[in-house]
């Protein structure tokens, strides 16, 4: 039986700040993703489920094994994503690529990207995405819904459940949404593709 534990950080609990506070990342990681690690290993058991990869169980799931499965799966993305100190602020290569041929520019992507997580109404997840072309698209998810359920590549999250940013930002999400460009490791994004 598959077992699934929690994404290593690759970065100091204080190491985001003042981003993401240590007091938030030990909230946000510690407890929240951990509670949805504990309960996709206990719903998962004698079920069909039991030998998948969390991808395959994200994308074909229903119930409380895709509520679980979508959030281990999302917040292992967003997690994974930042570096307190990225190479660069804007992405290179082939992602640049896409996302010149797909928005027009760097720039109107961002702004798709923060009007899509600053207007998503109530909890979820805004999504830049790559299709099996390598067009991309930006898609706002609610819950615990993923690019994989669409048959899209997951490139880049923002999470915007209340718990990603209260205690830093209060009810003040497009701040916390600006603040997440400066910590986003393209190199990670770019591996995705």
């Amino acid at each position: 039986m598959a077992t699934f534990t929690m994404p290593a950080l690759r970065y100091a609990e204080d190491a985001l700040a003042p981003v993401i506070s240590k007091e938030t990342l030990g909230f946000h990681y510690g407890k929240h993703l951990q509670t949805y690690v504990n309960n996709l290993n206990n719903l998962v058991k004698d079920t069909e489920f039991a030998n998948s990869t969390l991808e395959e169980i994200a994308e074909k799931a229903q119930g409380g094994i895709a509520n679980n499965a979508g959030q281990v799966l999302n917040h292992s993305l967003y997690f994974e994503q930042f570096s307190p100190k990225p190479a660069s602020n804007v992405p290179q290569g082939a992602l640049a690529e896409a996302i010149v041929k797909s928005f027009g520019s760097f720039d109107e992507m961002k702004a798709k990207m923060n009007a899509s997580a600053t207007t998503l109404f109530g909890s979820g997840w805004a999504w830049l995405c790559a299709d099996n072309s390598g067009n991309l698209s930006i898609l706002q998810m609610p819950n615990a819904d993923n690019p994989l359920r669409h048959g899209l590549k997951p490139l880049l999250t923002f999470d915007v459940w209340e718990h990603a940013y209260y205690l830093d930002y209060q009810n003040r999400r497009p701040d916390y949404i600006n603040a997440l460009w400066s910590i986003i490791d393209w190199d990670v994004v770019a591996g995705r593709m």
